[in-house]
Parts: structure tokens; C-alpha cells; sequence
């Protein structure tokens, strides 16, 4: 509701969503529904938490994300929870986020990317 207030009464052109625990799924069913208005673009960004493990459930989530429609992820302590592993630095982080790969394809823990054919990637890191 407050989502779809801030498009419409007050002209929100990003709608960033924080907070909503539940993954991709919880995240998108913030935005899945919301109307705007006619002549108008809606920037959506999901907020990825770090998780408190040494998996890279991060970037599935980023990819599951992107594959809902999200605009953007915003990944920030993402970045910086292992790095021990010389495949989780903080830019192998960011090009697995940005590959393109799909959850049901691919897992963001392979090194090689052979086998996933494709060598473009879905967009850029903005700073």
C-alpha cells in the first residue's frame, strides 16, 4: 500500500524495497501490482541482505530478482561477508550478480561458467 501511495500521490519514480524478508518472491510481491500512471516509467530496486553463511545465496537472489523484473539489486555488506576464498572476492561477487545465468541453469559457486554459453552480461555496476 505505501508502495502504491508513493506512486500515485506523490509521483515516486524509484521504489526501493528493504526490509521484506522471504527472498525474491516476498520482494517482488511488493512491486508486482502496482499501477503507474500512464506516460510514466517505475525504476524498481531490491534490497539483498547479506546472509549469514559462506554461501553465495546472495547472487541467486539477485539473478531470481533480475528474472522477476527488478530494475536494479542493492547488494552493499553483500560484497564484503567472506572474500577467504579467492572466488568470493568482492569482484567476483559483482560479475556472478551481473552473468547471464538463471537459478535453474546455473549456481553462482561455479568457477568455470563453461557449459552456460552465453558471454554477455545483463548490466553494470553504478557508483
Amino acid at each position: 500500500d505505501d508502495a502504491q501511495a508513493a506512486v500515485a500521490d506523490v509521483g515516486a519514480t524509484i521504489i526501493s524495497v528493504q526490509g521484506v524478508d522471504g527472498g525474491a518472491d516476498a520482494k517482488y510481491a511488493v512491486v508486482a501490482d502496482l499501477t503507474v500512471p500512464e506516460g510514466k516509467q517505475l525504476c524498481t530496486i531490491a534490497n539483498i541482505a547479506a546472509k549469514d553463511n559462506k554461501a553465495l545465496e546472495e547472487v541467486e537472489e539477485a539473478w531470481v530478482c533480475r528474472d522477476r523484473g527488478f530494475n536494479s539489486v542493492w547488494v552493499s555488506d553483500v560484497l564484503y561477508k567472506s572474500g577467504a576464498d579467492p572466488t568470493e572476492h568482492p569482484g567476483a561477487i559483482i560479475a556472478s550478480m551481473k552473468a547471464k545465468s538463471s537459478v535453474k541453469w546455473a549456481s553462482p559457486k561455479a568457477r568455470s561458467g563453461k557449459g552456460e554459453g552465453a558471454r554477455e552480461y545483463l548490466g553494470d555496476l553504478l557508483m
